[in-house]
């Protein structure tokens, strides 16, 4: 993984010039996922990949780098779709706690094909060096589209926030949801049940906490905390 950047380098173009191009390169990421599914991820190679896609070695990695460009791939994939039908469900929603849970909600019920081998993949992605962890350099068009999307979800709503608030709470927000995805990956309920009823409970908590920043005396402790969390970018 040592020396993995994003873009791919110019030799490895990131996105195809033609329709087949293109073609191919989605016909190599879904062969891809559909793999990690079935095997796992540390199991999938590259090679395998070709061979199941019909495709030769050097035309895969003409499209991905590595096994992990094709994961990149993958989170903007996600998070293109999570946009796509979450948006229509917010549509008219006003209250923040649902608008949380409508966002949350959807992002579990798209990524829940892949629950299976999530537990392997989650190991290589809790590796803080490795390019794959959402909080990786490597990872940070997908992160800030996804940090954007809460910024949206949260001008939608009717909520009340603090002006010193408003900025940071995306990204709060954001990492909330980070904490709801690990909780996710580990939930062994039909049809990850604990992990739909953890959203339906905790997005009301967080909007809760949201409000009370507005209490009076609270506005010392609430600039500690963003001191804090500015301190630790």
């Amino acid at each position: 993984m040592a020396g993995y950047a994003r873009p791919v380098s110019a030799d490895a173009p990131a996105q195809p010039r033609s329709v087949k191009g293109e073609q191919t390169r989605e016909l190599i990421l879904s062969t891809a996922l559909r793999l990690f599914r079935e095997n796992g991820y540390d199991a999938t190679t590259m090679r395998v990949i070709a061979r199941e896609a019909s495709v030769s070695v050097g035309n895969a990695y003409y499209y991905f780098a590595s096994k992990e460009h094709l994961i990149q791939a993958f989170y903007d994939s996600l998070v293109a779709q999570h946009r796509q039908v979450a948006r229509p469900r917010l549509d008219g929603v006003r209250d923040l706690a649902t608008r949380l849970r409508i966002t949350v909600g959807t992002h579990i019920e798209l990524t829940s094909p892949y629950h299976a081998f999530a537990g392997g993949f989650f190991k290589t992605a809790a590796d803080p060096n490795s390019p794959l962890s959402p909080f990786s350099a490597q990872s940070t068009p997908a992160r800030d589209e996804e940090v954007a999307f809460f910024a949206e979800v949260l001008d939608g709503s009717d909520a009340k926030i603090p002006q010193e608030l408003r900025a940071e709470l995306p990204e709060l927000l954001w990492l909330y949801h980070m904490g709801v995805i690990m909780y996710w990956v580990h939930d062994t309920s039909d049809d990850v049940r604990r992990t739909f009823e953890l959203i339906d409970r905790s997005a009301p908590l967080v909007v809760k906490l949201i409000s009370l920043s507005r209490l009076p005396g609270t506005k010392a402790v609430l600039q500690d905390v963003l001191s804090l969390l500015h301190s630790l970018k």
